[in-house]
């Protein structure tokens, strides 16, 4: 079963609160099935930006998988132009932003096909 991307965002930011670390919704998509992307911010300058896996974006169980739109971390301006593209494609995405120095943000490894 697939979560609705607002409730999956929701319980992401809750994950992360939950640990301690910040996180926030800098663009809210479409409520039923917006594609998500995930803003790593390094807190160092650099920030990785993860999006929805080519093909198919769940994996068998029904959980999302992401690539890595940036494989590293980039300045917010190179983070910012590619999200800007990605928003011209598709006005529907959510952006969400979570402060993490040393992960992804409370994904998993399953989540990285």
């Amino acid at each position: 079963m697939r979560l609705k991307s607002g409730f999956w965002v929701e319980a992401l930011l809750r994950t992360n609160a939950s640990q301690g670390q910040f996180g926030a919704v800098l663009r809210k998509g479409a409520e039923e099935a917006g594609a998500v992307f995930v803003v790593i911010n390094r807190l160092d300058g650099g920030y990785i930006l993860l999006g929805p896996s080519p093909g198919s974006a769940y994996d068998d169980h029904g959980n999302r998988r992401f690539i890595m739109e940036t494989p590293e971390a980039k300045p917010w301006p190179d983070v910012q132009a590619t999200i800007a593209r990605r928003t011209r494609s598709d006005p529907d995405i959510w952006i969400v932003e979570i402060e993490d120095r040393s992960g992804f943000g409370g994904l998993t490894p399953e989540a990285f096909p």
